[in-house]
């Protein structure tokens, strides 16, 4: 999640005497809360932190001084940080050297995404001053950004050792401890910011947090509408909100919250992404879908909203759309492998047999115990070159099943290209209708490979007389229907 990114620009332009208002900060109250980066999961959420308010110089500034930040304060509005950065070079001595202004700089530089240079200015303040809280913060929140949590942790330790009851500290090391799902050090940290700040609004949602993640519905509620009452136009409150209301099952009301937090910010990849989910809860597949290519439009390299994109696409029929996702979703995760499985059912159908093959292979690969596909990448592998090519690695998943049975016989077909005769028998005998729709699925597909397309093409219609449609099979077996014209018959 994105930290308010002009608030410590805020700070320092008022503590040189400008009561400038800034965009993108909850305002009107004494306490304004700094977005949490991290109160949802890592899967959940990719966060981005800011540095903190900085303390004001030690001397009034020259009038000079004050006409420049003014100035930058308007381009940090606009979002111009290359252009605020240019006009540290026109602040002359002794300002330039001031503490707030070298702070405010290695904030600027962080929000403009010069890491190393906000390091290097931040750990040169604190080689002179090693208890500069503000240095510190801006150091734990680089370690953030680059995935060094030891170090973040560390850090804002040391800040706490030298301020107890910095509230930022403790609402980081909160969220710290729910990235790692320790609820109750997590909790521990956002009620003590909250017993300092009781309007914090960080505090406010990290805490709301845990007690969704503990299923305390009641209190996730009521600290979730308390910072939507105190911050109406922080979206992030709303979007939290949202989740919850979408875990109870009411997804009209968290459509309402998405749609005021997409209003008050359009550029958010997860409130796109949450919005999608909420429209495919009410079945509006079409304008969810919108949504999911809106966030992939936004951050085309997180892999969320190709999970659902991928899928409605497949639902709709859109085969070439499903196709592309399913294979960037795969490129960005691949340890996720159920997209494998639609990748393969796709390349099936565009009868890219050996695309189909190397996909259902990555999906035994990471699901060894999930039989069926070890036989559609032996199926596409017999169709993408001889019958018998898939012979040893057919050896070694027969290994793993239990003898005799329905997917030993199933493997052994395949492997010894003959057999058949005691799968039909086995099939007559097969009560569980979801093996029997498989066993005859696979029948199917071992005839047709063979050449004896009219058995084929019987077993495929015995598949779709048992209306199996929960299991993977039934779409490639309408699919073998369709391309094989047998509704004719």
């Amino acid at each position: 999640m994105i930290r308010s990114r002009l608030y410590s620009v805020c700070v320092v332009l008022i503590s040189f005497g400008f009561l400038w208002s800034c965009a993108g900060t909850p305002s009107a109250k004494p306490e304004s809360p700094r977005e949490h980066a991290g109160a949802s999961l890592p899967e959940e959420r990719e966060a981005e932190t800011l540095p903190p308010a900085v303390k004001p110089p030690e001397r009034p500034p020259l009038t000079g001084t004050q006409s420049i930040l003014e100035r930058m304060g308007e381009l940090l509005e606009a979002g111009d940080y290359q252009g605020a950065l240019a006009l540290f070079g026109r602040i002359e001595s002794p300002d330039a050297g001031s503490a707030g202004i070298r702070l405010l700089k290695a904030s600027v530089l962080l929000s403009a995404g010069d890491r190393p240079g906000s390091r290097a200015l931040a750990e040169e303040i604190i080689s002179g001053d090693p208890q500069n809280t503000e240095a510190l913060y801006i150091l734990s929140t680089i370690e953030f950004a680059e995935d060094r949590g030891k170090e973040q942790q560390a850090l804002l330790e040391k800040i706490l050792k030298i301020e107890p009851n910095n509230t930022d500290a403790l609402v980081d090391l909160g969220n710290i401890f729910v990235r790692t799902r320790s609820w109750k050090n997590a909790a521990g940290y956002f009620d003590k910011a909250l017993q300092i700040q009781p309007e914090n609004g960080g505090a406010l949602l990290g805490r709301a947090s845990v007690y969704r993640f503990n299923h305390d519905r009641k209190n996730a509620e009521r600290l979730f509408n308390r910072a939507v009452e105190l911050y109406p136009d922080w979206a992030e409150a709303r979007h939290e909100r949202a989740r919850l209301l979408r875990e109870w099952d009411n997804p009209h009301a968290a459509l309402e919250d998405l749609d005021k937090a997409k209003s008050l910010e359009p550029g958010s990849y997860f409130i796109a992404a949450d919005r999608g989910n909420a429209l495919n809860d009410l079945g509006r597949k079409r304008e969810a879908l919108e949504e999911y290519e809106r966030a992939i439009g936004i951050n085309p390299d997180i892999f969320v909203a190709y999970v659902y994109s991928s899928g409605i696409k497949f639902d709709l029929g859109d085969i070439d759309g499903a196709d592309r996702d399913f294979s960037r979703l795969v490129a960005l995760r691949p340890d996720y492998y159920f997209a494998y499985e639609g990748l393969g059912m796709v390349k099936m159908r565009k009868q890219l047999w050996a695309e189909a093959r190397d996909a259902f292979r990555e999906c035994y690969k990471y699901a060894p115990k999930e039989w069926y596909y070890a036989l559609l990448a032996a199926m596409n592998w017999m169709r993408s070159g001889k019958p018998s090519d898939p012979r040893q690695f057919l050896a070694q998943a027969l290994r793993g099943l239990q003898r005799e049975s329905p997917e030993w016989y199933l493997l052994r077909l395949y492997h010894d290209l003959s057999g058949d005769n005691d799968i039909v028998v086995r099939i007559d005998k097969e009560k569980n209708p979801d093996t029997k729709a498989r066993m005859l699925f696979y029948l199917a597909h071992y005839y047709d490979i063979r050449g004896n397309k009219n058995l084929a093409g019987i077993y495929f219609l015995r598949v779709r007389e048992l209306d199996r449609k929960a299991i993977p099979e039934w779409r490639l077996n309408e699919w073998a229907i369709e391309e094989r014209n047998l509704d004719a018959r």
